[in-house]
């Protein structure tokens, strides 16, 4: 067993705050917009498409993320402001922005950078891709023989599913569901001379970009366009062009008025559909009088309407980015299990019991194997006629998950299995509706958490029979239960048979599905309860520590700082001189550098094939090293609407690994980006003679190839 770091109690004494802050002691200006910074982080995102240094289906796969990205922020964080506004309760942001000033700067950008992207794609990529015999071709680049391959497909799988809609007086305009693509069409009736608007949906059912031959593609639409005398015989086709609606797409339930909090959402999931436009999209050769047709049907302004370069809708581009083209992809990478759960690599799956018993397991996805560790842990714990009791929180999952099918086959032997759902993972809904109802039904405990509280935790446990009585095995860890996004998201876990975590989540567990109320833990920081005072409680102590001349320092790792009052805190530490550095994947309101206020602040943010995603809150605490993992970011939702978990790191080993992890990451030969104080992100990937810097993600990865050849005795490998 590994030695564990006695933990001394914060006293009153340590928390006391080094000066009294009162109101104008800090500068109003002293947050960065929420929104704004997320754009900046979605730029980083299309700067990784730009760049020449990253292979070039990798690139591709960056455009589509972009896309995908911009289209959430806009059904969400847009949308919730337009709703604000029209309600009436928008007030001004922390940032000192007016809604309306941050909805313009918004716009501004966004057109600014849906332009770059559609550019960095038509000018740059598509080229590359040509180059290396991939191409995407409109309808007028295919030759005879692909057109009459197309005529084929369109007749056998495109034309049957396609509904031609019209506009006239007995045919109302229809209704365009959110991020459907479509054709706007003008017919002309060669008897009358009339001329008529129809619509025409894009299948989504059908791939979005055909596929003409060997890795030679053409979009769907303009497959669909080239056959509209098909769907429209007897008519002159005058016009057609594709457009684009993004709609309000968040959810509101109230929780206290419902009886049946899943008949509630599954009526909400039924109205969303219908939520008021925030975004039209149109190819920039859009003919006047139509654009004006659906500016007007839609209900949308003339500042929502946003001309692009066909086609539009590149979030599609993933399907070219899974290519199977290795050489045109970044390294594969298959995660090793870890090395104390398995001393080699070997057919067996490794027995996790035994090894947990022996010492605490810290878990480094996707550099460890997610499926050789959390998903064999619950999956042995199913199959093992010793385990009693198996409770378990789902926020998000994959659609066949081996973690749901050993949770039903667990409560069909006859265990007891508490999973908590949350139906209300944005997105997710209708998937984790699906999973209650068909975990429900297999015999498990199905409950959806605290009236008013997202569970965002990500906690198992375990009880198992051992001679020398009941044990709880448990793990808590900063992602979801997912083994495909375990590949590619990056988190951290602990597996653990520490009597003293194992009851802080039996304690936790038995508030979420009965009616405990507790809210003392020793190894945890529960939200929304704890974590906000209990993490400002330690900054004020590295205060207290750097002014009685002891070792003084945070860092943090987070995707996420908005929370004004953590904000505040970090402000005065370092205007008492602690060094602070914040690794941040995403928003950030801080301002590093500022003179008086943040003058020891550093904020750094990585980017790269994976996908930043673990929270780690690490404390010099006077030279006894003070680190947490956990679900929380430092969000007003994580903090006051969540229930979140962190959980205290004890073994010497693992806090020596986080810390080296840490530190890593802001070496200055690390690749990252840089936050200056007025809020631009500026790339530092290149060393002074235009030498790559190092890339995190794939150092990390070459350490893991490393171990695993030296475990395995091949030669030179040390």
């Amino acid at each position: 067993m590994s030695t564990q770091i006695a933990r001394p109690e914060i006293t009153e004494y340590d928390v006391e705050p080094p000066y009294d802050v009162t109101e104008g002691d800090l500068p109003d200006d002293r947050f960065l917009d929420r929104e704004l910074s997320w754009l900046h982080f979605n730029t980083r995102v299309l700067e990784l498409a730009e760049d020449p240094q990253i292979p070039l289906l990798e690139r591709v796969r960056f455009l589509a993320i972009f896309a995908n990205n911009l289209d959430e922020f806009f059904m969400v964080r847009v949308a919730g402001l337009k709703r604000r506004m029209a309600a009436g309760v928008a007030v001004r942001a922390a940032s000192g922005m007016l809604p309306r000033e941050v909805l313009e700067s918004i716009w501004a950008r966004t057109r600014e950078l849906m332009v770059r992207h559609a550019n960095v794609c038509h000018d740059q990529v598509l080229p590359e891709l040509v180059s290396q015999g991939i191409e995407v071709q409109r309808w007028d680049d295919l030759d005879e023989d692909a057109r009459k391959r197309m005529h084929e497909l369109f007749g056998a799988r495109v034309f049957p599913v396609l509904t031609p809609l019209a506009v006239d007086p007995a045919h109302p305009f229809p209704y365009i569901s959110g991020l459907s693509l479509n054709l706007a069409v003008v017919v002309r009736n060669p008897q009358t001379g009339g001329e008529h608007f129809a619509r025409v949906k894009v299948p989504q059912i059908l791939p979005r970009f055909v596929p003409v031959d060997k890795q030679r593609y053409v979009p769907l639409e303009d497959v669909i366009a080239a056959h509209l005398d098909q769907l429209f015989p007897g008519m002159e086709i005058l016009q057609h062009h594709s457009f684009r609606v993004t709609r309000n797409e968040d959810l509101e339930v109230e929780e206290d008025d419902a009886e049946n909090l899943l008949q509630a959402l599954e009526r909400e999931l039924l109205r969303r559909r219908f939520g008021p436009p925030v975004r039209l999209e149109v190819e920039a050769s859009i003919d006047p009088h139509v654009l004006e047709l659906l500016v007007s049907e839609l209900g949308v302004s003339d500042e929502e309407v946003c001309r692009l370069t066909g086609p539009l809708d590149l979030s599609g581009l993933s399907a070219i980015a899974d290519v199977d083209r290795a050489e045109l992809k970044f390294p594969a990478f298959v995660p090793v299990t870890h090395r104390d759960l398995a001393e080699v690599e070997s057919s067996h799956p490794p027995d996790v019991f035994s090894a947990v018993r022996q010492r605490e397991v810290l878990l480094h996805h996707p550099y460890d194997s997610f499926s050789t560790s959390v998903q064999r842990f619950i999956e042995q714990a199913a199959a093992d006629p010793h385990v009693l009791a198996i409770k378990q929180t789902l926020y998000r999952t994959n659609d066949e998950s081996p973690i749901v099918d050993a949770l039903i086959d667990a409560a069909e032997a006859g265990k007891q299995v508490l999973v908590v759902v949350e139906i209300k993972a944005r997105f997710d809904e209708e998937a984790n509706i699906r999973w209650a109802r068909q975990l429900e039904q297999s015999g498990c405990h199905v409950v959806y958490g605290l009236i008013g509280l997202k569970t965002h935790c990500k906690l198992a446990l375990v009880v198992r029979e051992e001679p020398d009585g009941l044990r709880r095995y448990a793990h808590i860890g900063t992602g979801n239960y997912n083994p495909k996004t375990a590949r590619l998201y990056e988190d951290l876990g602990l597996l653990s048979s520490d009597p003293v975590l194992a009851a802080d989540l039996s304690a936790l567990f038995n508030t979420l599905s009965g009616y405990a109320r507790t809210t003392e833990y020793d190894r945890l920081l529960v939200a929304p309860r704890s974590v906000r005072t209990s993490l400002i409680e330690r900054i004020h102590r590295e205060v207290a520590h750097h002014r009685a001349g002891r070792p003084a320092h945070i860092r943090w790792k987070v995707n996420a700082l908005v929370d004004e009052a953590v904000i505040d805190a970090l402000y005065e530490a370092s205007r008492a001189g602690v060094p602070v550095d914040l690794w941040i994947r995403g928003i950030c309101a801080l301002r590093p550098g500022m003179p008086g206020l943040s003058e020891t602040i550093r904020v750094r943010s990585v980017l790269g094939r994976f996908l930043e995603h673990s929270r780690i809150f690490w404390f010099a605490n006077g030279g006894d090293t003070d680190v947490w993992i956990g679900s929380a970011d430092m969000m007003h939702r994580n903090l006051d609407r969540r229930v979140e978990a962190l959980a205290r790191v004890t073994q010497d080993d693992h806090v020596t690994e986080l810390t080296k992890l840490l530190e890593l990451s802001f070496d200055d030969r690390t690749s990252a980006w840089h936050l200056e104080g007025d809020g631009d992100w500026i790339r530092h990937h290149l060393d002074a003679d235009g030498a790559p810097l190092r890339d995190l993600q794939q150092h990390l990865i070459s350490v893991k190839l490393r171990h695993r050849l030296k475990v395995a005795g091949t030669p030179g490998a040390a």
